[in-house]
């Protein structure tokens, strides 16, 4: 292959402490054949990026790749590479010098700093490297869509700013989950998500909760544009309305809570209130919940946890972008796990096969 798109990232918990460096191989079409992650017992943020940057590397080589751009948010790395910083610290030397010896068998390279939101890929596969504790490696036919995978359609349901829905079509996008949102139902007309789904060419509908005499009406309308779109899962992404769901929709309504349930759940205990909650409590981790909806606050089976630390200076802010980080990694994870059937439920737990 010719032409090869790069994205790398790397990650330390402890910096330095349990880490992993990974990376995302795109072709001339955009289109993702390659993704891995090295993990390391313990290493600093800086040697996790540069054994991101290598692994691809090394990968790029052997594929006989002769022009490459590679794109990572290690402003340091990158400018190292450059040329414009040295690099003064003794553990990046070796590995500064098997990346430069890697480019010089590579005809033409391009290596550019883009913020982390432009890394979502990468960075999502560091953190999953480091729950799993293990390399991860992901070749185009294991990326592909599993013959016994079902492609689903997605009606979501959000009241703000929609990133949630933006992580779960990037995943689409990127052939990593064999689905669509197939209709958004937002509580507000002014979300910031209306427009964003409306921007990926999505139908959308507002069911507002104050314009129905009781919440059966609500619910009514809700089902009913469920029904007509032909749903095979309801994803909640950032939904702020409780509504009852119909007997149909058992066990295929799907909501994410920003800490691990059941600690932390129930009415009001949303948004900042988590992990305002969290950080009285003195928590040492948190992280996010999967669930299954049912009538009841945050008391549906439990599909997917996943944890991240809670620091000793963090605030509500510091606390949700990290959580967020997570929530990105659990919802797709669980979406997919619906999608290949392999979720069941015995005595309010689900069985993952």
């Amino acid at each position: 292959m010719r032409n090869l798109t790069i994205y790398t990232d790397g990650g330390s918990r402890g910096n330095p402490g349990q880490a992993a460096g990974a990376f995302v191989i795109l072709d001339e079409n955009n289109k993702q054949i390659y993704a891995g992650a090295k993990f390391l017992t313990e290493a600093t943020n800086n040697i996790a990026e540069y054994t991101g940057l290598v692994a691809a590397l090394k990968k790029a080589v052997s594929l006989k790749a002769e022009n490459i751009k590679i794109f990572s948010d290690s402003e340091l790395m990158v400018k190292q590479l450059k040329g414009e910083y040295k690099v003064k610290n003794e553990g990046l030397r070796e590995l500064f010098s098997d990346a430069n010896e890697l480019l010089e068998k590579i005809k033409n390279w391009k290596i550019t700093h883009v913020r982390r939101e432009k890394n979502e890929i990468a960075d999502t596969l560091v953190n999953r490297c480091i729950d799993a504790r293990r390399d991860i490696e992901q070749n185009a036919a294991s990326s592909g869509s599993n013959k016994k995978t079902k492609h689903i359609k997605i009606g979501l349901l959000l009241s703000g700013g929609g990133r949630t829905m933006t992580n779960i079509l990037d995943q689409i996008k990127r052939n990593n989950l064999e689905a669509e949102i197939s209709v958004v139902i937002s509580s507000r007309s002014d979300a910031a998500g209306v427009d964003k789904a409306k921007a990926a060419g999505i139908p959308v509908e507002i069911i507002r909760k104050k314009d129905y005499p009781d919440i059966e009406g609500f619910s009514g309308q809700i089902k009913k544009i469920l029904v007509a779109a032909k749903v095979d899962l309801v994803v909640q992404a950032g939904w702020l309305c409780l509504w009852n769901i119909p007997a149909e929709f058992e066990n295929k309504v799907m909501n994410i809570h920003p800490a691990l349930l059941p600690a932390f759940g129930g009415q009001g205990m949303w948004g900042h209130h988590v992990h305002e909650a969290v950080l009285k409590a003195g928590c040492k981790i948190s992280g996010c919940t999967v669930h299954f909806c049912t009538n009841e606050y945050d008391k549906g089976p439990i599909i997917v946890q996943k944890t991240c630390p809670v620091l000793e200076n963090d605030d509500p802010d510091t606390l949700a972008a990290r959580v967020f980080q997570q929530e990105c990694i659990a919802y797709p994870e669980a979406i997919k796990l619906f999608s290949q059937g392999k979720i069941s439920i015995r005595d309010n737990k689900t069985i993952i096969k």
